[in-house]
């Protein structure tokens, strides 16, 4: 179902003549008449501003932008079938972490101009730089974060992991005891929550996922599915697994059927909310394990918002990005539809104003945010992510030992770099 907010504004440049001086007529000939300028919006429905604060933007630049509300799942093709058509679906639009290499391969965005302490401000805009150009700039925060038991963990006598070893240890012990049967949480079904799960695994531990010529590093991979398959054999992770969505195996924390995981930054809020934790008070959210200490770096699964190439209002819809992803903008969204802030310093505002409640390590963790993608996001991030996530579920289902889920995956990345 769509939904249009219609703001509308009217600024007016007045054509004075200035004599006061050379300096003052050059800055001012660059202003630009905005009268009547109108601008279209292509977003879900989280990602809608209040109309107050859109209210401020037209009185601000004098601006008339047209939202358009559509569903997360139809953004992609409607950009697709308009450009085929070298039309814009919108002047400004959504743009998910993982499409960026499919639009930029298409020349579907234009580059964004921002200043080092903005892109210094937002560490996951890494992923939508490409070419040293920034195609879209990240405006709702979602990296991976741990997340322990703390009560379960003490019955055990046991102490938040600082490494893997540490997490299959912990597992063990608390199957052992008979204190949780299914005491970790990993997504396994064949859908997109088991390859982003397997990519920030690897990452968290090794640093490398894939190598700097795009193709899979099979060490670091293979070490990834072994770590997986063990969990399995020993009983650690529910087998309901392979057929429940992501969100469902990440919600076992909330249940006290698992104790650990890492997961999205959603939980953070879900952890203290009655309405879906039963362990209120007892989750602790951690920075997360690495390979020999914590981790140095963990992935975000950013959305952000672009402008078309094919906008024929490319200098308003550009104006329109900045305001939307500016520090005011996101400390207001926070407040009006609690997204979370993707600049280090609104966020770091928010959790010293307590306003993010058992945020633990969410800034210490916030700014190891990096793409794990060498030369970013590939264009065939969706055939390579549909090639992970069949291998992983096959594995899990006891059809491929981890050598051939790895080989089945190395093989499908290579053909598609070839291609």
């Amino acid at each position: 179902m769509k939904r249009k907010f219609w703001v509308t504004t009217f600024l007016t440049l007045s054509g004075i003549l200035v004599l006061t001086g050379c300096s003052k007529e050059k800055n001012e000939g660059t202003v630009k008449e905005n009268k009547n300028q109108e601008i279209t919006f292509m977003i879900p429905d989280w990602g809608v501003p209040p109309q107050s604060m859109l209210a401020e933007f037209e009185k601000e630049k004098g601006i008339k932008v047209n939202i358009e509300t559509v569903s997360w799942d139809d953004i992609r093709n409607k950009i697709a079938i308009a450009a085929s058509g070298n039309k814009a679906a919108a002047d400004v639009f959504e743009v998910d972490w993982s499409w960026i290499g499919e639009f930029e391969d298409a020349q579907w965005l234009e580059p964004i101009e921002l200043s080092q302490e903005d892109i210094k401000d937002i560490p996951s805009i890494s992923t939508f730089i490409v070419n040293d150009r920034v195609l879209a700039v990240p405006y709702a925060n979602d990296f991976r974060i741990g997340y322990y038991n703390k009560v379960i963990y003490q019955q055990a006598g046991l102490d938040e992991p600082q490494t893997w070893n540490d997490v299959m240890k912990d597992m063990e012990i608390l199957k052992e005891k008979n204190i949780l049967k299914y005491p970790y949480t990993f997504p396994l079904n064949a859908n997109e929550a088991t390859t982003t799960s397997f990519i920030w695994l690897t990452y968290l531990r090794d640093g490398k996922v894939f190598n700097d010529d795009g193709t899979l590093n099979r060490e670091n991979a293979l070490t990834t599915l072994n770590f997986i398959n063990d969990m399995l054999k020993k009983g650690l992770i529910n087998p309901a697994n392979l057929t429940l969505n992501g969100l469902d195996t990440y919600r076992q924390i909330l249940s006290k059927d698992a104790a650990f995981m890492v997961g999205p930054t959603s939980f953070i809020a879900r952890s203290v909310d009655p309405d879906q934790s039963k362990a209120i008070g007892e989750i602790e959210v951690i920075l997360p394990p690495g390979k020999d200490s914590k981790a140095t770096q963990t992935m975000a699964l950013t959305e952000a918002v672009g402008v078309s190439s094919l906008s024929e209002n490319k200098e308003a819809a550009k104006e329109f990005v900045k305001w939307y992803t500016s520090k005011e903008t996101q400390k207001a969204f926070f407040k009006e539809i609690s997204a979370i802030p993707t600049r280090t310093s609104v966020l770091n505002e928010v959790i010293d104003a307590g306003e993010i409640k058992n945020s633990g390590a969410m800034k210490e963790t916030s700014i190891l945010v990096k793409s794990p993608f060498p030369n970013g996001v590939p264009a065939y991030y969706a055939e390579m992510s549909n090639s992970i996530y069949n291998a992983i579920n096959s594995m899990a289902s006891g059809n491929l030992t981890p050598e051939e889920a790895v080989n089945q995956i190395d093989s499908k990345i290579q053909e598609l770099i070839k291609d």
